[in-house]
C-alpha cells in the first residue's frame, strides 16, 4: 500500500510540474469592473469605457487592459489609460505597470518592437493582477 501512494504522490507531482507556469496575472472582466470602481488613479479612456455587463456589447477578440505610469510600494497607480478593445499597437511611453483580462505583450521601444515580454509571464507581479513593467514603451493587444 505504501509503495501505492508514493506511486501516486509521484505521478501527481509530475503532473502538476508538466503543466507549466500559469496565467497568474489576467484578471477577469469582474476584476478589471471593480479596479475600475474602486481606484483612485486619474484615468483616461481610449475609446469607450469597458461595459462588462450582461447586456453590453462584447467580442470573443475584445481585451479591457490598463497600464498606469507609477509603482508605489507594491501599488499600481498615478495616471492609468484604459483601452478596450480589439488587436493593436498602443503607444504608452513611461509605463510602471499593467493588468489586462487577456494576455498581452509589452515591449521596451514604441510601435511595439525590441525585446517583449507577455504578461502571464509576469516577472514581478503585483496585487489585484497587475504586473511591474518599468520601462515599457508600447502594448501589444493580440487577437486571441
Amino acid at each position: 500500500m505504501q509503495l501505492y501512494n508514493l506511486f501516486c504522490a509521484i505521478v501527481a507531482f509530475a503532473t502538476v510540474a508538466a503543466a507549466g507556469p500559469t496565467s497568474v496575472n489576467i484578471i477577469s472582466e469582474a476584476e478589471f469592473a471593480h479596479w475600475l470602481a474602486t481606484t483612485d488613479a486619474e484615468l483616461t479612456f481610449i475609446g469607450p469605457r469597458p461595459d462588462f455587463s450582461p447586456l453590453g456589447k462584447r467580442s470573443a477578440q475584445s481585451t479591457a487592459l490598463t497600464y498606469c505610469n507609477k509603482r508605489i510600494g507594491t501599488l499600481c497607480g498615478g495616471t492609468c489609460t484604459v483601452y478596450s478593445g480589439g488587436a493593436t499597437c498602443i503607444n504608452a511611453p513611461g509605463t510602471a505597470c499593467i493588468a489586462a483580462t487577456k494576455d498581452i505583450g509589452f515591449c521596451d521601444t514604441a510601435g511595439c518592437a525590441g525585446d517583449c515580454g507577455l504578461l502571464s509571464t509576469c516577472g514581478t507581479q503585483m496585487p489585484g493582477g497587475f504586473c511591474a513593467v518599468d520601462g515599457t514603451q508600447s502594448i501589444l493587444v493580440s487577437p486571441l
